[in-house]
């Protein structure tokens, strides 16, 4: 499993252990699975889709970034 964490300027409205996550990236859509290799992307405007098996959840952001290390998945965003 890795952890979720969404923060806005207001707070962090999600914080989730998840299986998978699909971001927005800026160079295109892309999935982090466990033991993905660290990064820092920049974020478009999309949806954030997290979740365990099929059962996905969504957040909407309108662009930010995120950085994956060491299964920990932190997305900065306005909204």
């Amino acid at each position: 499993m890795m952890t979720l964490k969404i923060i806005t300027p207001l707070g962090c409205p999600v914080e989730a252990e998840v299986e998978k996550v699909f971001l927005p990236g800026g160079a295109g859509a892309f999935e982090v699975l466990q033991g993905h290799a660290p990064l820092v992307s920049t974020l478009e405007k999309g949806v954030v889709r997290y979740g365990v098996d099929e059962e996905l959840q969504e957040y909407a952001v309108k662009g930010g970034f995120v950085k994956v290390e060491d299964n920990t998945i932190t997305v900065c965003t306005e909204e």
